[in-house]
């Protein structure tokens, strides 16, 4: 009878060999749609660009092959160079501010400080919020002249931020903005890797006599090294594409002193109607794109190396 049991455990399941049998003509039906969509979605509108941007085309204009000309154009242009400038300085210092930020909170909300879930919701809240509305209630509380936090910082005698007009005070407003609307992307991607943690490893430093600040810079930061670089990864990328926050802001002013690339490229395809010079500056905006990515994943597998 035991014998018998043995034998039907050893018995292999129908559907098994079914699944063993499936080709992979038989699976291509079922992922189809999904290959479509991309297909449709993406990678034919990725041909379509990178074709335009080799060749002059407006309205009305019959598309007129020029070669590199349409990325010699943007290159050479004082305006692209300008605006690539700002994108930098922007993504630089907002992303290294909210890393800075979002790990402080981090730690702060491991802690165990009260009324954390409260406090949890409050961080998370901007996240929530659409980009329209947020750069609405910015343009409010800032206004110059009936703005909440501008009538607060003169109250108290502090320098208020003329950013309509003042193309340094407009670009901290930029950042600060996008810091405050991307914080909780950061945070919750800190926050998880910080509980991930195993507490065993803090109980064995403190007996070895490490204090707080060792602990940090010894185990805390290295544990999270990989979480930070995929924290840093997806934020440069996002922020160097960044538009809505500066279009919406400042419009890209005062005289152009805060256009960032992807204004620029906005401005080119519809108020110059120059969709050539667009495509390449799409192109070219994806190509940093791949190089910082491509830093950062560099990093990120040394250090999962350096782990094994």
């Amino acid at each position: 009878m035991a014998h018998t049991e043995n034998r039907k455990w050893l018995v292999r399941p129908a559907w098994e060999d079914m699944v063993r049998k499936t080709t992979f003509l038989g699976v291509v039906p079922l992922l189809a749609p999904v290959q479509l969509l991309l297909l449709v979605v993406v990678i034919l509108p990725s041909i379509y660009v990178v074709w335009l941007s080799f060749h002059v085309s407006s309205f009305g204009q019959t598309p007129e092959f020029t070669g590199w000309s349409n990325y010699l154009r943007v290159l050479s242009d004082p305006a692209f160079r300008s605006a690539m400038w700002n994108t930098i300085v922007i993504v630089v210092v907002a992303v290294h501010l909210e890393m800075l930020v979002a790990l402080g909170m981090a730690l702060l909300f491991n802690s165990g400080i009260p009324f954390r879930r409260i406090l949890l919701v409050a961080v998370l809240a901007p996240y929530a919020v659409s980009e329209v509305v947020a750069v609405a209630m910015w343009r409010f509380l800032f206004d110059l002249d009936i703005g909440p936090i501008t009538l607060l910082m003169q109250g108290l005698g502090l320098p208020i931020l003329e950013w309509s007009f003042d193309p340094i005070d407009a670009t901290v407003m930029i950042i600060l903005l996008t810091i405050w609307m991307h914080l909780p992307f950061t945070f919750v991607i800190l926050y998880a890797a910080r509980l991930a943690m195993p507490s065993d490893l803090y109980e064995a430093a403190r007996i070895d006599g490490a204090t707080r600040m060792q602990c940090f810079w010894r185990v805390t930061l290295p544990l999270m090294g990989p979480a930070i670089l995929v924290a840093l990864l997806f934020r440069y990328i996002f922020a160097f594409r960044m538009f809505s926050e500066v279009w919406l802001l400042t419009g890209g002013g005062p005289a152009r002193s805060t256009e960032v690339v992807a204004v620029y490229l906005y401005q080119e395809a519809f108020s110059y109607n120059a969709f050539g010079t667009a495509s390449a500056t799409a192109l070219l905006m994806v190509a940093a794109s791949l190089v910082l990515a491509s830093g950062y994943i560099w990093l990120l597998r040394r250090q999962v190396k350096n782990a094994r």
